[in-house]
């Protein structure tokens, strides 16, 4: 083991220590922000807690064109763990814990290189990513300084916490946004949008023995309607962007009802849906409602992401083509697009050039005895160190 990947081992073993499951959204800004605070050294680091759980730190040394992305926050532990989760455990060839592969591996590497030299860096770490909601990205964006954007705490390594400061002139004026997520140590390029609905069917309470449940029912609405949706998905099977094709889909939640033998009054069914950069997400959307028969008695998007690249076909093809640029002037090895959403299309969006570059497999991702392989962490942090140590 090297040196460097021991360095690294060590900041990931104290950052999985810390709980940041999301839900319950119980963060704060003490706790793992306070530890990367301690170990970035040189940096100005602004805490802003944009509240619900949702804190950012930007982190930024000297002038840097690049922005490393990255988000603290992990899902909750399953029954299936078969060690502590907030204990890391070091094979002969992985780490495991809670965290270690969606991202914690890429947030540790970060710190490891940071102290490797005093190059430029910036760095935004955030803990809301697994809520849906994107409050930090969103507030980052929308903000040019720290004034603004919630209860700031602007602080300095070993200093007590000052009053809030604005950002250093052209603290946002990056060429690049590399997101942290799980892609095997390759440049992921392009990935799709997502779509969260909340649906809610209106039915007629009851005698479950009468002739008119069938229709009267608002869970046989819901389930009617799910047949549908789920024929609709696979007649799009054919369709293809890059290396992906068809539409990703599920419905994660169908509830209401009484008891077994009363007419449900109410039904909310919850579904989700990942589109192809090509589709297009309000005519999804609008297909899906209408597929409720009668009419659903509420139909709420609550949540949305563009796709990776964002924009019109022209847009996104320059979009691509320069982060294509960027990641091979970086020498990173460009990989296939994937089918899971990431911030970095928020950026995107609002004009960056960015990519999604991380270690770790997907498939390790939200799995009891989480883990990221040692060589992958090792190679990740070794590109870090010389991205912003050249």
């Amino acid at each position: 083991m090297t040196h460097f990947l021991a360095t690294t081992l060590q900041h990931l073993q104290a950052l999985v220590a810390f709980d940041t499951r999301n839900p319950p959204r119980a963060i704060g800004t003490g706790g793992i922000f306070d530890y990367l605070v301690r170990h970035l050294p040189g940096f100005e680091c602004t805490i802003t807690d944009h509240g619900a759980g949702a804190v950012s730190l930007f982190a930024l040394r000297g002038a840097p064109r690049i922005l490393f992305n990255v988000h603290l926050d992990t899902v909750p532990d399953s029954p299936g763990w078969s060690v502590n989760p907030f204990e890391l455990r070091v094979s002969a060839d992985r780490a495991i814990g809670l965290g270690a592969c969606d991202i914690k591996g890429a947030a540790a590497a970060l710190l490891a290189a940071a102290d490797e030299g005093r190059g430029d860096a910036a760095f935004l770490f955030t803990s809301d990513e697994e809520a849906n909601e994107a409050r930090c990205i969103a507030a980052f964006l929308a903000e040019s300084s720290a004034s603004g954007m919630g209860n700031q705490e602007s602080t300095r390594p070993g200093s007590a916490g000052s009053s809030p400061q604005p950002l250093a002139a052209g603290a946002r004026d990056f060429d690049v946004v590399i997101v942290a997520e799980p892609t095997r140590g390759a440049a992921a390029l392009a990935h799709r949008g997502i779509s969260s609905v909340r649906m809610r069917f209106a039915g007629r309470a009851g005698h479950a023995s009468g002739a008119q449940a069938l229709a009267d029912s608002a869970l046989h609405q819901a389930v009617r309607w799910g047949s549908r949706a789920l024929a609709q998905v696979d007649a799009l099977a054919g369709e293809r962007f890059d290396t992906l094709s068809g539409l990703r889909f599920n419905i994660g939640r169908i509830e209401g009802g009484i008891k077994a033998n009363v007419i449900a009054p109410a039904a909310e069914l919850r579904f989700n849906f990942r589109p192809l950069p090509s589709m297009h997400t309000d005519g999804l959307l609008a297909g899906f409602r209408a597929l409720a028969e009668p009419p659903p008695a509420e139909f709420d998007e609550t949540f949305r992401g563009p796709p990776l690249p964002a924009g019109a076909a022209a847009e996104a093809a320059r979009r691509r083509l320069a982060a294509r640029t960027a990641a091979e002037n970086l020498g990173l090895t460009v990989g296939p697009a994937v089918d899971f959403w990431t911030e970095a299309s928020l950026f995107s969006e609002a004009g960056f050039t960015s990519f999604v570059y991380g270690p770790g497999d997907i498939a390790q991702a939200h799995t009891a005895d989480e883990w990221v392989a040692l060589d992958e962490l090792r190679r990740y942090a070794e590109s870090v160190q010389r991205i912003i140590n050249p």
